[in-house]
C-alpha cells in the first residue's frame, strides 16, 4: 500500500506544479498553399529537450497541446524543402500564431533536410523519420525502448513491431543488414545513445533501392542512422546466470564501428528455451514466452562483417559484407494425444505417447558483394552456405480403440536416426538504367545445390485384434534415403518509361529443377541378429524428378499524386517429369495457367493509405502427393501419391484502408481477403477392419477463406507520462471440402478474436501492460452433426515494470489462460507468472545484477485441441516449468576515444 501511495505522488509531482498550454496557428508557403504534415513542435530553452509537436494538417492548420512548468519555449517548424521557422514564445494557455509562412531554402538537396534544430519527426513521400532524441527513454534504452515511444509504432510482448497496423520485417542499421535478417537482435542490442535516427520506409530489395521502384507498402523496413560521433568506436554486452533444476544462461553481444566499416561478434549458451540473442533488460534471456514445446539446451556463435567503399577501382561504390552462424540444439520433447477419428457412421478412440531427443548442428555462412560501376550500372553476387549435421532418437506407443471400447490394434515404435543436409546457393544481379526516367534492363541469375542423407535404424511391433484373433507385425528395419537436388533459375526484365507516370514492363522467368531421391529399406537378415541385408523392395524407392517452369509476363505501373496502380498478365507453363528407377516406371505432366494481377493503391503523405489488389496463384501437387509409390513406412497409415493430379488455382483478392493522424495521434486500421480456390488438393482416406488407414489425394473445388480485421489505436503524451491503447477485432471463415473414409463432406468454420491492449507509463519510474484476447470458434459439419464445435478461450496478461528507487527494476508478467477446448481430464487453465528484481551499479549503470523466476507459481501448462475436418486431437506436451534465475551483466563502451562504462 505504502508503495502504491509513492507512485501517486510522484505521479501528482509531475502534473500539479505545470501548465496546459495550447498553441494554434497555420501554415502555408510564400504563394499561400497550405503545407500538409508539416512538423511544429516546442523545446524547453534550458536543456533542448521536446516539450511537445504536432503535424498540420491538410489544410495547414494545427494544434499543438503540451504541459511544462516553463515560462519560455522555443518553437519551431520544419519542412522539408524549407527554411526551418523558429521562435522564442512567452509561455499561457492560449497562444495563436495566426498564419506562418515558409520560405523555400536554397540549394537544398532532394535528400537532405537541414534544420536549425532537429525535429521530433519528419514525413517525406515514403518515408516517417523519427529523431531518437526526442523521445524520452529511461536511462540505458535499447531500440525497443524508443520504438514504444513512438506515435503509431506497437511493439507486442514477442518483440514483433508494427507501424499503422503494417508489421516491420526488417531493420538495418546505415541502409545494411544488421547480422542477417532477424530484426529481434538489432532491437535487444542497439543501445539509444548511438542512435540518430529511425526512418520508416516501405520494403525494398536492393535491386529496387537501385532502380527507385517502389517497395512492398505491406510491409515496412526501419532503417536506423548512427550519430557521428558514435559511428566510430564499439559498445559491447557479456551476461552470466545460473539457476535452480540446474538451469543456466550465458550470452554476449560485440559491436565495432568505423564509419563505413562494422563487425558484430554474438555468442551465447543456455537451457532456458531461448536463442540467446533476444536479450532485454527486463527480463533477460528468459524473455516472456510461454517456453514453447520441448525443453531446450542452445549454444550459439556469430560473426557479421560489412564494408563500403567509394571512389575505389575506378568505380562509384563497392561494399562487401558476410556472416557466419553456429548454433547446436539439444530438444527433448515428450507429449501425450487422445486423438478421436469421426467417420461417417462410427468413430474410434487412438490414444498415443511420444518421446524424443534431438540434437542438431548448424552451420550457416553468407557473403555479398556489390558494385555500383556509375549511377546506372550496379552488379551484386550473393553466396549462401548451410550445413545440419544432427541425429535423434524416439519412442512412440499408441493404441486404436473400437467406438464399442474394444481394443483393435497397439502399435511401439523405436528409431535411431543421423541427419547431414547440405546446401549451397549463388545469385548474381545485373541492372543497366538509362537515362534518368528509371528506364532500366535487368539479368537475374541463381542456382542452388542440396543434399539430404539420413540413415535410421527403425523397429516397429503391431498388434491387431479381430474376432478373437491376435495378429502381429515387426517391421525391423534400417533405411537408407538420399537426395540431390539442382536448382537454376533466370529471370530477364526490361522496364521501358511509357511517359513520365506510365512504365511497361516486359520479363521472362525460367526454371530448371532436378532431383533425385533414394530410399532402400533393409530388413534384419534372417541368419545373423543386426545385420540388415535384404532389401524391402516393398518399401524401397528411386525416382528422378525434373521441373520446367516459363512465365512469360507484360504489366503497367501508373504513379501520380500518390496513386499507384499495377496491372500484369502472364502464361505459367511447368511440365514434370518422374521417372521411377526402380521399378522402370514413369510419368508426365504440362501445367498451363494464366496469371493475373490487378494492384490500385493510394497513398496520402504521412497520412494513410487504400489498396486493393486482385491477383491469381498456380501451385503444382508436391512429389509426395504426385508419386505413384507406396509408402508404408507407418504400419497404420499407407500412403499413395496420385500422378493425375491438377494443378491448384487461386483467386485472392485483398483490401485495406490505414490511416494514421499525427496530430491527434490516432489511427484505424481495417483489411478484408477473400480467396477461392480451385482443384486444391485433398486428402481421401479409407479405414478397413483394422483400422488402417489408406490415403491418396484428389482435386476438389470449392474451398474458400475469408479474412477481416480491425483495429483502432489512441496515444496521449502529457510531460512524462503517456498511455496507449489498442482495440483490435479479427475475424475469419473458411470453407473446405474433405473426405472421411472416402465420403466427401463440407466443413466450416468461423472464428472471431477482439483484444485490447494498454500501455501506460511514467518516464524512469513506471510502466504498466494489461491486454485481453478472446477467442471464439464454430465448425460445422454437413455430415455427422456430432462433430459441429463450439468453444471460447480467454487469455488475461499484465506486464508491470517499475524503475523506481533509482537503480532498481522490479518487473512482473502475468498471463492467465482458460482454454474451453480441452477433452476432460485435462487442465483448462493455467497460470504462468514471471518475476525479475535487479539493480544496477558502478559508473554510468555499467553493471547489473538480476533475480529472475520463471512460472513462479509452478502452473504452466501445454495443453491444446487441434480440429481437424475427420479429427479432434487433444495434446499435452512436455514444456520449461519453475526455475530461479541469478545474472550478471556487464556493458562497456567506447565512441570517438570516449570511454564508457568501462569501470
Amino acid at each position: 500500500m505504502k508503495y502504491s501511495i509513492c507512485l501517486f505522488v510522484l505521479f501528482l509531482g509531475t502534473t500539479v506544479f505545470s501548465q496546459e498550454i495550447q498553441i494554434t496557428g497555420k501554415i502555408t508557403d510564400e504563394e499561400g498553399v497550405p503545407l500538409e504534415s508539416a512538423t511544429i513542435y516546442v523545446e524547453k530553452v534550458s536543456d533542448s529537450s521536446m516539450i511537445s509537436y504536432t503535424v498540420s494538417d491538410k489544410n495547414g492548420q494545427f494544434e499543438l497541446n503540451g504541459r511544462t512548468k516553463d515560462k519560455k519555449a522555443n518553437f519551431f517548424v520544419s519542412f522539408s524543402g524549407f527554411t526551418p521557422y523558429q521562435k522564442t514564445l512567452e509561455l499561457k494557455d492560449e497562444i495563436d500564431l495566426e498564419t506562418i509562412i515558409m520560405k523555400i531554402q536554397e540549394n537544398t538537396l532532394d535528400e537532405v533536410l537541414i534544420t536549425a534544430s532537429s525535429a521530433p519527426m519528419t514525413i517525406k513521400k515514403d518515408t516517417v523519420e523519427f529523431n531518437a532524441g526526442s523521445f524520452n527513454t529511461r536511462q540505458n534504452a535499447n531500440l525497443e525502448d524508443v520504438m514504444k515511444k513512438l506515435p503509431g509504432v506497437e511493439v507486442d510482448r514477442d518483440g514483433n513491431i508494427s507501424i499503422n497496423g503494417k508489421p516491420i520485417t526488417r531493420i538495418i542499421v546505415n541502409g545494411e543488414e544488421f547480422f542477417g535478417d532477424d530484426p529481434q537482435i538489432a532491437l535487444k542490442n542497439l543501445p539509444k545513445e548511438v542512435i540518430n535516427k529511425i526512418q520508416v520506409t516501405d520494403t525494398k530489395t536492393e535491386s529496387q533501392e537501385f532502380t527507385g521502384e517502389s517497395g512492398d507498402s505491406d510491409n515496412k523496413t526501419v532503417n536506423i542512422t548512427i550519430k557521428e560521433d558514435k559511428n566510430k568506436g564499439y559498445f559491447a554486452r557479456a551476461t552470466l546466470g545460473g539457476g535452480t533444476d540446474e538451469r543456466y544462461e550465458m550470452n554476449s553481444i560485440f559491436n565495432y564501428f568505423n564509419d563505413e566499416f562494422r563487425t558484430s561478434i554474438i555468442g551465447g549458451s543456455n537451457n532456458i528455451n531461448s536463442s540467446g540473442f533476444s536479450y532485454d533488460e527486463t527480463f533477460g534471456s528468459m524473455g516472456n514466452t510461454d517456453g514453447g514445446n520441448g525443453i531446450t539446451k542452445s549454444e550459439t556463435a556469430g560473426v557479421n562483417i560489412t564494408n563500403e567503399w567509394e571512389d575505389i577501382w575506378d568505380v562509384e561504390e563497392v561494399e562487401s559484407g558476410g556472416d557466419y552462424f553456429f548454433g547446436r540444439n539439444d530438444t527433448r520433447r515428450s507429449s501425450s494425444s487422445q486423438t478421436e477419428y469421426l467417420l461417417p457412421d462410427s468413430r474410434y478412440q487412438k490414444n498415443s505417447e511420444q518421446e524424443s531427443n534431438t540434437l542438431n548442428d548448424s552451420h550457416r555462412a553468407n557473403a555479398e558483394f556489390e558494385v555500383e560501376f556509375d549511377t546506372l550500372s550496379r552488379l551484386s553476387v550473393e553466396t549462401d552456405f548451410d550445413a545440419n549435421l544432427g541425429k535423434s532418437t524416439g519412442k512412440d506407443y499408441s493404441e486404436s480403440i473400437a467406438e464399442s471400447g474394444d481394443l483393435i490394434n497397439n502399435t511401439s515404435t523405436s528409431d535411431n536416426q543421423s541427419n547431414t543436409g547440405l546446401s549451397f546457393d549463388n545469385e548474381i544481379d545485373f541492372i543497366q538504367k538509362f537515362g534518368k526516367g528509371n528506364a532500366f534492363l535487368s539479368l537475374e541469375f541463381s542456382n542452388s545445390h542440396e543434399k539430404q542423407k539420413s540413415e535410421n535404424f527403425y523397429y516397429s511391433e503391431s498388434t491387431f485384434f479381430q474376432e478373437g484373433n491376435e495378429r502381429t507385425e515387426i517391421q525391423d528395419q534400417y533405411i537408407d534415403e538420399q537426395e540431390n537436388e539442382d536448382a537454376y533459375s533466370f529471370e530477364l526484365r526490361q522496364r521501358s518509361v511509357l511517359f513520365d507516370i506510365l512504365f511497361l514492363d516486359v520479363s521472362y522467368d525460367f526454371d530448371y529443377n532436378h532431383s533425385r531421391n533414394k530410399r532402400y529399406v533393409y530388413d534384419e537378415s534372417e541368419n545373423s541378429e543386426g545385420e540388415y541385408d535384404s532389401l524391402n523392395e516393398l518399401l524401397s524407392n528411386d525416382f528422378e524428378l525434373i521441373t520446367r517452369r516459363h512465365a512469360p509476363n507484360i504489366g503497367f505501373e501508373y504513379e501520380k499524386n500518390f496513386w499507384e496502380i499495377e496491372a500484369d498478365v502472364g502464361i505459367l507453363y511447368a511440365q514434370i517429369e518422374n521417372f521411377n528407377l526402380f521399378e522402370e516406371t514413369t510419368f508426365k505432366n504440362d501445367y498451363t495457367n494464366f496469371g493475373l494481377n490487378i494492384d490500385v493503391e493510394h497513398e496520402r503523405e504521412g497520412k494513410g493509405s487504400y489498396e486493393i489488389e486482385y491477383e491469381t496463384e498456380a501451385e503444382i501437387p508436391s512429389i509426395r502427393e504426385l508419386q505413384p509409390i507406396v509408402d508404408r513406412t507407418d504400419p497404420l497409415h499407407i500412403i499413395e501419391g496420385n500422378p493425375e493430379l491438377k494443378r491448384t488455382y487461386s483467386h485472392d483478392i485483398d483490401m485495406e484502408y490505414r490511416i494514421y493522424d499525427y496530430d491527434t495521434r490516432e489511427g484505424i486500421s481495417s483489411w478484408a481477403s477473400l480467396n477461392f480456390i480451385q482443384n486444391n488438393v485433398s486428402s481421401i482416406s479409407t479405414i478397413d477392419e483394422d483400422l488402417v488407414r489408406y490415403t491418396t489425394y484428389v482435386n476438389v473445388d470449392g474451398d474458400m477463406n475469408a479474412n477481416a480485421g480491425v483495429s483502432y489505436s489512441k496515444d496521449i503524451k502529457k510531460e512524462d507520462n503517456q498511455f496507449k491503447f489498442r482495440v483490435k477485432l479479427d475475424g475469419s471463415y473458411d470453407k473446405n471440402i474433405g473426405f472421411t473414409n472416402a465420403v466427401k463432406f463440407r466443413a466450416e468454420q468461423f472464428s472471431l478474436s477482439p483484444n485490447i491492449r494498454l500501455t501506460y507509463t511514467i518516464e524512469d519510474i513506471l510502466e504498466v501492460n494489461p491486454e485481453y484476447d478472446l477467442e471464439y470458434q464454430s465448425s460445422q459439419y454437413d455430415i455427422n452433426p456430432d462433430r459441429n464445435q463450439d468453444f471460447t478461450n480467454h487469455r488475461l496478461g499484465m506486464e508491470f515494470v517499475s524503475y523506481w528507487p533509482e537503480n532498481m527494476l522490479f518487473a512482473n508478467d502475468f498471463s492467465y489462460r482458460y482454454l474451453q477446448n480441452v477433452a476432460p481430464g485435462l487442465e483448462n487453465s493455467s497460470i504462468l507468472w514471471n518475476l525479475s528484481l535487479g539493480y544496477q551499479f558502478l559508473k554510468d549503470d555499467a553493471a547489473a545484477v538480476q533475480l529472475k523466476v520463471y512460472d513462479l507459481l509452478d502452473q504452466n501448462v501445454e495443453t491444446r485441441r487441434i480440429i481437424e475436418e475427420d479429427y479432434i486431437r487433444d495434446t499435452n506436451n512436455l514444456i520449461l516449468t519453475r526455475y530461479a534465475m541469478f545474472s550478471l551483466s556487464y556493458k562497456f563502451s567506447n565512441f570517438g576515444g570516449r570511454a564508457k562504462n568501462n569501470s
